[in-house]
């Protein structure tokens, strides 16, 4: 075994004992600590997609080197790579961007606390992109859960408080189904790992043995990511959750957060139960429906919103829809469809969190479209940040929501049934995206009327120079998705063909 095969191995752990060594240091140690972990690892991913490129074949690593059913592992390839990269990139912008406002944000004496949660944060996703087992996996759930709830309640400004609690119930209720259903799969296979729990699946399926139990499961399992990644109607956690914590959480939790919980239903479905299962069971038909729901009502939500914020939350519901039609679709083409908006969303909602920071601080700390009308102009590169954000988001070309919207339009031609629900529903979200996205573009681009109250003092607040390199990497990241997209589409279809 080579050494660049341990990295998947060294990043989760370097990831979790950054965290350890966090909580004896200074917040501000505590800060570069967290950036370079993150830039470390995200470089061992970088390895691990060329290694893995390179071989043009995944492989497994096991942990303390004792064999299935015995061991714990870890499966890396093209596709696990790539995830991990595009995580690690969103992170350390996030981080970067946010640092002034976390710094003001959060007490000087918790701020090691913070990227403490950072540190754990990233551990738990990389664990979930990598893991091969599915009770490690579940352990990371818990600790994504528990950081996420820390990095929202840790602000302790407005309703960050409340957002956390009811984050915290609505993940536990998630994460409840979600053991529950393992522990009924481990009951009906006798296994833990992935590839071994799959092989009995293939058993009992070709037996016809255990039916309605299988189906349970895959209900189970399937309803319980589903809360914790957003989907509609589970969504009402999400408008406080990314409203009112410190603009790196939110950047985080929206862009990474349900993503990693979305990524491991794949391969859940790929690795464990078999895909060709879940679609003939009608599991996919049922996320295909609530998907093609909160496409829709999502937008619908953020039309109604006045504060920016719960806007912009809003809308994950309803480009997390977009994932779950995708998987619904039942096609190879819709599942590349959908791994593609993951990496999408990713980018274009922690560049629109981002970007806002710098509208509200030349807007008087105000969220509403009133007190934002001409802030493009007193923030030229946020203003700037905030429209390519947005017109991904609506599917404008070069892009990477266009890519996204059009890898959506052509899998939707290979699943006849669902075509034209698809290019129907496609059409409608697009149109109420633009409702809402442009007008506040527009917003940003209006010059202030004589009847608008005054800004409060500082107009002209400078954005840090931190701030400024996280919306140009953004935007550097949404257009290299968006104009060479081909070569990342083709890593996600060959990942896929690792899966099995």
């Amino acid at each position: 075994m080579s050494l660049v095969q341990n990295f998947p191995f060294f990043s989760i752990i370097l990831a979790m004992f950054s965290g350890i060594l966090s909580s004896v240091l200074s917040g501000r140690k505590a800060r570069n600590l967290s950036l370079a972990m993150i830039g470390i690892t995200t470089l061992l991913s970088g390895a691990t997609l060329a290694f893995c490129l390179r071989t043009g074949e995944s492989y497994t690593y096991m942990m303390g080197h004792f064999p299935a059913p015995w061991g714990n592992e870890i499966r890396a390839g093209v596709l696990e790579g790539l995830t991990a990269v595009m995580f690690g990139v969103v992170m350390f912008l996030a981080v970067l961007g946010g640092l002034d406002h976390t710094a003001e944000d959060v007490e000087e004496k918790k701020l090691n606390l913070f990227y403490i949660m950072i540190d754990l944060m990233l551990s738990s996703l990389l664990a979930l992109v990598y893991t091969n087992d599915l009770f490690t996996a579940y352990v990371f759930v818990e600790i994504n859960t528990i950081a996420g709830c820390g990095l929202i309640m840790i602000r302790q400004k407005g309703r960050s408080m409340s957002a956390a609690i009811r984050y915290m119930i609505m993940s536990q209720i998630g994460s409840g189904l979600f053991l529950i259903g393992l522990s009924l799969l481990y009951d009906v296979t006798g296994h833990l790992l992935m590839s071994p729990a799959k092989e009995s699946v293939e058993i009992l399926a070709a037996a016809g043995d255990y039916r309605i139990p299988m189906l349970v499961i895959m209900a189970v399992i399937s309803v319980g990511l589903a809360i914790k990644s957003g989907l509609y109607p589970f969504h009402y956690w999400i408008p406080d959750t990314y409203g009112y914590a410190t603009p790196t959480a939110s950047a985080v939790l929206s862009g990474l957060v349900s993503k990693g919980y979305i990524f491991l239903l794949v391969k859940i479905f790929y690795r464990v139960l078999g895909y060709d299962h879940v679609i003939s069971s009608q599991m996919a038909n049922v996320l295909y429906a609530f998907g093609v729901a909160g496409m829709v009502m999502g937008s619908v939500h953020a039309i109604q919103e006045t504060d920016t914020r719960r806007m912009t939350a809003y809308s994950s519901v309803a480009q997390i829809g977009y994932i779950y039609m995708g998987i619904g679709l039942g096609t190879p083409s819709g599942m590349v469809a959908a791994l593609f908006h993951i990496f999408t969303h990713s980018a274009t909602k922690a560049l629109l969190f981002i970007s806002a920071v710098g509208l509200y601080e030349v807007s008087g700390d105000k969220k509403d479209f009133v007190s934002l009308r001409g802030a493009a102009y007193r923030n030229p590169l946020a203003g700037i940040g905030f429209a390519v954000g947005s017109l991904s988001m609506v599917g404008f070309p070069m892009l990477s929501g266009f890519i996204s919207k059009l890898l959506f339009a052509t899998s939707a031609q290979e699943s006849p049934h669902k075509m034209l629900p698809t290019l129907f529903v496609l059409a409608v979200s697009t149109t109420l995206n633009a409702i809402y996205f442009l007008r506040l573009v527009i917003t940003l681009y209006s010059r202030r009327r004589a009847e608008d109250d005054p800004i409060p003092e500082p107009v002209n607040a400078k954005s840090s120079w931190k701030l400024k390199l996280a919306i140009l990497c953004f935007i550097g990241v949404n257009l290299v998705l968006g104009m060479a997209s081909q070569p990342i589409v083709q890593a996600i279809s060959d990942g896929l063909g690792m899966f099995d």
